[in-house]
């Protein structure tokens, strides 16, 4: 052991259909050597699931290699990257376990650092994860790819001195990874195959909407003018082939929906953040009789409103009708008729923007934004707010 050393774990897990054939991936590096090789197909399960047992397995890898080591974990799971950083709560019934036993494993280091990196980032795990799903499906077990490398011996730098060996001090470059057939490399370079396009059409004008107060859970119907842009929006959207339109349950959002003249789906996933205790309210009442209350909701997306939702669970549950839909109509248009909230999330996850982006991004009555989701590599925002 090497008390004092770094060791960055990168994990990552996938799901094809979500919930669907499953399976992680998770390495274990100091510097740009490689340590550990973690991998394995899980059955059918959701991203989630595998993220987490990809992550459990690093975790597990790197106590085997050094349980004195200070971890860096790296993932491009926001979910679990916030969850374990004690940021976010785990709802979910299927997360509890497993982010159980993946504190079990924190606790045995002495300190343990997780980073959210986009996953361009994570083409390690990423292809671990692949291989694994890859060679269930084809009826074998997974087999390492890259040969194990020693702990390294530490050598010493010729000018400035320092050791490679030792993370604390030395950063190694790490060298660009193969992209393999069919991958899309981070850059401008075209990324191969269809993309699941969402056309992202925020619902017409209500009574609240002219007044400027907080609209998330209370369901006021489209004005006439509402109707009039949701009339308007369709006859925009006639040229355009779509397979589906999906629609936040909320009144003016289905009515908006229904202008497009197809069967409308439903999605509970994609309703207006629930403001709890200010919907119906002005921003200026709120800011008066809530001061202290408001400041913590603009500086943290984790902070709900009283008896509201916070933005962070509204990402949650947009991420996962998003995961859907694309696993579902994979090379297919989707229209989602929606709300301010859920469309900026969904234009921030696309541009890998943080959250504080959400006060950054203004969103017109009845504007139509556009975002084409490739399922190998970054999204690609073509329109935003066209009215």
């Amino acid at each position: 052991m090497s008390p004092g050393r770094t060791l960055r774990v990168e994990a990552d897990g996938g799901s094809r259909g979500n919930p669907g054939p499953a399976g992680y991936g998770a390495v274990v590096l100091q510097g740009s050597a490689v340590l550990a090789e973690r991998a394995a197909s899980i059955g059918r399960a959701t991203n989630n699931v595998a993220e987490y047992r990809g992550l459990i397995a690093g975790l597990e890898a790197a106590a085997e290699i050094d349980p004195e080591a200070t971890l860096d974990v790296r993932m491009d799971s926001k979910l679990v990257v916030e969850q374990m950083s004690g940021r976010w709560k785990v709802k979910h019934p299927d997360m509890r376990p497993l982010a159980s036993q993946a504190s079990d494993l924190v606790r045995r280091f002495p300190k343990v650092n997780f980073t959210w990196i986009p996953r361009a980032k994570n083409v390690m795990a990423d292809r671990l994860a692949n291989e694994a799903m890859d060679a269930a499906a084809a009826g074998r077990g997974w087999t390492p790819s890259t040969p194990q490398v020693p702990d390294p011996e530490p050598v010493e730098d010729s000018e400035s001195g320092l050791e490679k060996g030792d993370a604390e001090f030395w950063v190694e470059p790490t060298p660009s990874a193969p992209v393999k057939a069919g991958e899309r490399p981070p850059g401008w370079m075209a990324p191969s195959g269809s993309p699941t396009r969402t056309l992202l059409l925020r619902h017409g004008q209500t009574s609240h909407s002219v007044r400027r107060l907080f609209s998330g859970s209370s369901d006021p119907m489209l004005s006439p003018e509402g109707r009039d842009q949701a009339r308007a929006a369709a006859k925009r959207l006639l040229e355009v082939q779509f397979d589906v339109v999906v629609s936040s349950p909320r009144r003016r959002a289905v009515t908006t929906a229904e202008q497009l003249g197809r069967e409308v789906v439903v999605d509970d996933r994609f309703r207006e953040t629930d403001f709890g205790d200010w919907e119906g309210r002005s921003f200026a009442e709120v800011r008066d009789q809530w001061p202290d209350e408001m400041d913590a909701w603009l500086a943290d997306p984790t902070v709900a409103p009283p008896g509201g939702e916070s933005f962070a669970e509204t990402e949650q549950r947009v991420r996962a009708g998003l995961d859907d839909l694309r696993a579902r109509y994979v090379g297919g248009t989707v229209v989602i008729v929606s709300h301010v909230t859920p469309i900026k999330t969904l234009v921030r996850l696309a541009l890998e923007a943080p959250p504080s982006a959400l006060y950054r991004l203004h969103l017109d009555l009845c504007s139509l934004s556009t975002v084409d989701w490739y399922a190998d590599g970054p999204a690609v925002l073509r329109g935003f707010n066209a009215t």
